[in-house]
């Protein structure tokens, strides 16, 4: 079989997962919907199809709506509702871990509905309760600065980790089946977060310092511990996150190689930040570009499989509800 069609089998075969997007906020601050297919953004349902993307990670980032974070999901969650009933032939959200199977025994794209920057539950933990009712199965504790969980990258000057209510947060999201994301958290608060849950967490978009210096990306220590409690590195598309000088695809691979060698290949996976910066790939129909790259690494088609999207599908299945 010639080797760019056996890739393209391989890649329309495997789950491919990707941990992190911004596209329910970015289509809506252009008025568009999720299945209206367009050039001015990176991420839509019919390019979703075409690039064989099958599980999202809908992020809403609440950062930049002060003292009114709560309303600000809200509305995001009800955007997405509607679009779900307007093109529900197309995606479905995942409530459980059952739903991937009739998600996908449906060829419709599964959605896993998150919250970046847990200040969105003002504090509350009863609120973090009807938001998963609601839908929501992933939460990221922080943005960049300090919010009510816990310290951010930008507040590092001052050695700070977890709050008391996000200890509670998380014990609490444990409980209920709530994915944790560290992205955007503190290094503190990163290892105080591993010690407090009792399940695999994940840091959905984020990349290795060890190759480019930058605060939101993972040193050595910090990828070997998240690999220890059984989470994910989901490697961003942001270019500076990649490389401060020369980002490109080639470059981006060189932090699959290098978290593989830290941790191992069970460890690592994709979150690109598509309409949120994640620029590195024009757009979502560039992800068999990864598939190319990862086989002329070297990867055998079981790694390429668990890169592309089966380790954060592990991750799921331990933390998300099993109905």
């Amino acid at each position: 079989m010639e080797f760019t069609s056996y890739i393209q089998r391989i890649h329309e075969e495997a789950t491919v997962v990707d941990a992190h997007n911004d596209t329910i906020v970015a289509h809506m601050r252009l008025g568009l919907g999720l299945a209206q297919r367009t050039d001015k953004l990176q991420l839509d349902l019919p390019r979703m199809k075409e690039g064989g993307l099958d599980v999202a990670f809908f992020a809403i980032d609440v950062t930049r709506a002060l003292k009114s974070h709560l309303t600000y999901a809200i509305d995001a969650l009800g955007f997405f509702e509607a679009e779900g009933n307007s093109c529900g032939n197309l995606i479905a959200p995942v409530l459980g871990v059952r739903d991937f199977i009739e998600i996908h025994r449906q060829g419709k794209i599964a959605a896993i509905l998150a919250i970046e920057n847990s200040d969105a539950l003002e504090g509350s933990l009863n609120v973090l309760r009807i938001l998963f009712r609601l839908g929501i199965r992933s939460i990221g504790l922080t943005h960049n600065p300090r919010s009510l969980a816990a310290d951010g990258v930008d507040e590092a000057r001052t050695g700070g980790g977890l709050t008391n209510f996000g200890i509670r947060l998380i014990e609490e999201m444990n409980r209920l089946g709530i994915l944790v994301d560290l992205a955007h958290v503190s290094e503190r608060g990163f290892w105080e977060a591993l010690e407090v849950s009792k399940k695999p967490v994940i840091v959905s978009h984020g990349n290795c310092k060890a190759l480019c210096d930058h605060k939101r990306n993972l040193n050595d220590e910090q990828i070997k511990g998240l690999a220890d409690k059984g989470g994910v590195l989901g490697l961003s598309f942001v270019p500076s996150f990649v490389d401060s000088q020369a980002p490109s695809l080639q470059r981006l691979l060189d932090h699959v190689d290098h978290v593989v060698k830290v941790a191992g290949v069970d460890f690592v996976g994709l979150g690109s930040d598509f309409d949120g910066g994640g620029t590195l790939l024009k757009d979502v129909t560039e992800l068999p570009e990864i598939t190319k790259g990862l086989f002329k690494r070297g990867y055998k088609e079981d790694e390429v499989r668990k890169i592309l999207g089966e380790n954060f599908l592990r991750v799921l299945s331990k933390v998300l509800p099993s109905s």
